[in-house]
């Protein structure tokens, strides 16, 4: 069976804005933010992953 996830929506917010645990309002520049910060480190993990199978990949043929 696939599951299905439901949105519960309590107050009409815009699309801009999302609701934290506790009720309170992110607005956008907030959740941009927190985006960004994800992407980052993404970006890092990736970054080092690639770096050391390279490391791995040159050390290989000696």
């Amino acid at each position: 069976m696939a599951k299905v996830a439901a949105s519960v929506h309590t107050q009409s917010a815009s699309p801009l804005t999302t609701l934290t645990k506790n009720g309170r309002r992110r607005g956008f520049t907030t959740k941009c933010a927190s985006l960004v910060k994800e992407q980052q480190a993404r970006i890092y993990i990736l970054r080092r992953c690639a770096t050391m199978l390279l490391c791995w990949y040159i050390q290989g043929d000696d």
